[in-house]
This record gives structure tokens, sequence and C-alpha cells, in this order.
């Protein structure tokens, strides 16, 4: 298992060749990478990534540049190497949760596809994933070598997506939570989490009538926030009261009459008290605005 040779093109790296060997150092820990364009070399490796015109997963050979590529999604999107790596080895490295495994895949993998295949329908604008890796390469002003910088987008690679199945399997275990939370509440209005969990997904899945979470914070206090009208919009169902707009302290304490009433953000979507009790009466003083 340790001891097999990886073969992926030399010169300019992106994306999908740097990601595709960060995934495989999940499944073999240690390997030989050979970064060439020399077809006998290629042909000699026990898998080759996005080089030698082919697309075998049961020989190893995950490439995607020949005629007719190597397939697309029911989305449309096609798959880059990464894409297709994930397909072969993506439920082993999520330990065989395949929700975590499509949800990487979502998150992840298939916008690193999109953008490397020039798919650009549902890819959000800015400065992408892709591009960051891209600007590892060195510039044509720089003595490094493609190869020490390759290594090191891998060992970024490999911590971005570390981190995204870490967050996949967090936001899924967290869905019996907010269940739960959703079917307890006495107003569903108002979801009460004993622990702050991830909500939004569940949330929006399970409650049209939920407008306000209140969760523990990291510290022991009481935070209240708004439910947003969709998943990843910036406007909320209902927003906290406008009076309570940046104010903290004492201000805050006169205006919503809260002993403990400790902040609301500015754009009304986040506030806190030191108790459970104040922050549910932070709910019920908005739920009457």
């Amino acid at each position: 298992m340790n001891d097999k040779t990886i073969a992926t093109h030399s010169g300019n790296f992106h994306a999908d060749d740097v990601f595709s060997i960060a995934a495989l150092k999940c499944i073999f820990p240690s390997f030989k990478l050979i970064r060439t364009r020399d077809l006998e070399l290629i042909s000699k490796a026990d898998i080759v990534i996005d080089v030698g015109g082919e697309y075998d997963p049961d020989a190893g050979r995950f490439d995607h540049h020949q005629r007719g590529g190597a397939g697309e999604r029911d989305n449309g999107i096609p798959y880059s190497s990464f894409g297709l790596v994930w397909q072969k080895y993506g439920l082993e490295i999520c330990v065989g949760n395949q929700e975590v495994a499509n949800a990487v895949d979502t998150g992840l993998v298939s916008t690193i596809d999109a953008i490397d295949c020039g798919y650009g329908e549902g890819v959000s604008k800015g400065v992408s994933l892709s591009q960051t890796i891209s600007m590892f390469n060195p510039t044509w002003q720089e003595d490094s070598h493609f190869d020490t910088c390759f290594d090191e987008a891998v060992d970024f690679a490999s911590r971005v997506l570390a981190r995204f199945i870490a967050s996949a399997n967090g936001g899924i275990s967290a869905k019996s939570i907010v269940a739960k939370a959703i079917d307890n509440a006495e107003d569903p209005r108002v979801i009460v989490l004993d622990k702050y969990t991830p909500w939004k997904t569940t949330v929006h899945a399970l409650s049209k009538e939920a407008l306000y979470i209140v969760y523990p914070s990291e510290s022991g206090q009481w935070r209240i926030q708004a439910v947003p009208v969709e998943l990843g919009s910036f406007e909320d169902k209902k927003s906290l009261p406008k009076q309570w707009a940046g104010l903290s302290g004492e201000a805050l304490k006169g205006v919503t009459g809260i002993d403990d009433a400790m902040f609301c953000h500015n754009g009304l979507f986040i506030a806190g008290a030191e108790s459970f009790e104040s922050t549910m009466k932070m709910a019920s003083i908005a739920l009457q605005e």
C-alpha cells in the first residue's frame, strides 16, 4: 500500500491535480510522486492523475483530457481528475460515511471540477480556491521550482480537505440534535438548543415557522440569532428590534429592560444576554415587534 508510484503532469499545476494528490495521501500515507509528461514513466506508475489520456479507475488511471472527457454529474458538471479520484476513494476517505462524502463532493470537489473544466454555471465569483491553488505556482520573477511549490500546494490542500470533511461531518451529525429541538420547542417560532450545533440547514428543511434560534455560547452566556429567509441569505425572516441595533451594555439594558442584556449586532441578526431566561425575554420582545 505504501510503495505505490503516483504520477501527474509536471510544470504548471491546478487545483484538480493538487487536490487529487492531497486526497490520495489520505489513502496512501507514503508513496513516490513523479511529476512528468514522459509517457514511459507514466505507463509504469501505479496511479496516474490528470495526464495520460485515460480514465480507468480499476487500473488507477484518472485523466479527463481525452476526447469525450470522463463523464459528468447529473447536474451537468464534468469530472476533472479530482472528481474522478473522489468517486473511487471519497467514501473510504470519509470512513464509510456516504452522506459526508456526498457533502464534500457538493461543497468542494464539484466546484473545483467545474472551474477546471471551464463549466462556469453555479460557480461563485470572486477569488476561488482554485485560484488560490494556482497562486502557489512560481511567477516568472521567482526562482522557485515547480515541484517544490506543488508540494506546498498539496500540504495546503490536505488541510483544506480535512476541514471540509470535518465540517461536513459536524453538520450532518448535528441534524438529529436540531430536529429534536424543533420537535420539543414550546413555541415553534423559537428553537432552543442545549449546546451550539450547526442548525441552518436542518431548520430550513424541517421548520417553516422558526424565526429565532437560542443557544449557549462557548463562554456560558446565551445568544439569540435570527433565521435567514434562505440558506446563504443575509436577509432574515424577522430581524431583531431596530432600536437594539449596535447597542451594548447599559444602553441595551435601558432599551430592553433586561438587566443582563449584553449586545445586539448592528445588523440585527444576533444578540446576547448573560442568562438563558433573559435571552428568552429578548426572543419574546422580538416576536412582539
